[in-house]
């Protein structure tokens, strides 16, 4: 557990699978002036832009991930009157329907919650540092950002 301001964080980087239920569990166990929690769970979709997918691989680089996964919850923590923040992001290669990663927001009220996920959540898509690939019958393929996932993390430039 890290801890971005007095306020509970958990990012973790991991190759196994997660149970959803079980980290929301952790993440509001013993707060009860927790009002919300917001969860956003991403999975492996089997068919992309480019047709069916078969598996996609997702690297990353040991320690600068984990650290720039808690400096971004802790920058979430600084905007948002926040309870806490879980992140769990996995690696290696997963299947059609395999989940992928894991943001839960906790705080008093839902606005806040929600928005913190998102907020989050378009970091993850554009700017953490994973390599993801697709696997494909025609051979794999490196990922890129799409205009419109930057145009989304955009759009928290300049915010206090």
């Amino acid at each position: 557990m890290a801890d971005a301001g007095g306020i509970p964080t958990h990012v973790s980087v991991q190759p196994d699978d997660f149970d959803i239920g079980e980290e929301i569990e952790r993440l509001a166990r013993g707060n009860r002036d927790i009002g919300a929690v917001v969860s956003f769970t991403g999975l492996v979709r089997e068919m992309t832009t480019d047709g069916e997918i078969s598996a996609m691989e997702l690297e990353h680089w040991p320690g600068m991930t984990e650290k720039a996964l808690s400096d971004i919850a802790r920058e979430a923590t600084a905007r948002w009157p926040l309870d806490g923040v879980r992140i769990i992001h996995r690696h290696g290669k997963l299947e059609p329907g395999d989940k992928i990663v894991l943001v839960l927001t906790a705080s008093r009220h839902r606005a806040a919650a929600f928005e913190a996920a998102e907020f989050l959540m378009d970091y993850l898509k554009t700017r953490a540092p994973f390599w993801k690939k697709e696997h494909s019958a025609r051979g794999g393929r490196w990922v890129d950002a799409r205009e419109c996932d930057d145009a989304a993390a955009d759009r928290w430039s300049g915010q206090d």
